[in-house]
């Protein structure tokens, strides 16, 4: 199932994570702000949220929460969507099982722990940081490894920078941190994760 793009109230969508990177929040905060009206509009019907119908009607989306936290906390009310599928006839357990099988779920916590879904945020504004996660994401920017189609792989390089850096809580602990993950990410030890470039 796929349908044509629609807007629908960001207060209305609800995450399938728990965390998010808040630096590539404000990356994208900043990206927004330097455009135009015009130009914004344009970037958001090229950005369109994927959701899936859940129960009651509820909006959830699979992906592009970063997007969705931006436009919130820049006071965006609508955003453009794609429903891709429709499982408001599963309940309850049932209905997150699906997720699962479709990977369209990741209830896991800013330490990488696993959660119960019922911790998941119902509002973008409750999706919370989690630095790794941002790490992940500059060291791929950054060509540490490559964009892969495996389910989750910037959480996954997360959880693998995540044991082994520290980030420092200093002016320059991300940039210290990013540069360790770059090397990090060409070494043996990665050689199993997802995007690995030897």
């Amino acid at each position: 199932m796929s349908s044509t793009p629609e807007k629908l109230s960001v207060s209305d969508l609800h995450p399938t994570q728990i965390t998010v990177g808040m630096r590539e929040v404000a990356d994208k905060r900043r990206e927004l702000a330097k455009e135009s009206k015009d130009e914004r509009h344009e970037f958001l019907r090229h950005h369109v949220i994927p959701v899936v119908i859940g129960p009651g009607g509820k909006r959830f989306l699979i992906d592009h929460h970063h997007l969705a936290r931006a436009l919130h906390d820049d006071g965006f009310e609508h955003a453009w969507c794609e429903t891709v599928a429709d499982l408001s006839s599963h309940e309850g357990a049932a209905f997150w099982k699906e997720m699962e099988k479709r990977h369209w779920v990741y209830p896991h916590d800013q330490h990488g722990q696993l959660r119960p879904c019922s911790e998941l945020p119902t509002h973008a504004a409750g999706l919370i940081d989690d630095p790794y996660r941002s790490l992940a994401a500059y060291a791929r920017n950054a060509g540490a490894y490559a964009k892969s189609t495996v389910p989750f792989t910037e959480f996954t390089w997360a959880n693998f920078f995540r044991t082994r850096i520290v980030i420092a809580r200093t002016e320059d602990g991300f940039e210290q941190a990013l540069r360790k993950a770059i090397e990090l990410a060409r070494s043996p030890s990665a050689a199993a994760l997802p995007g690995f470039l030897a």
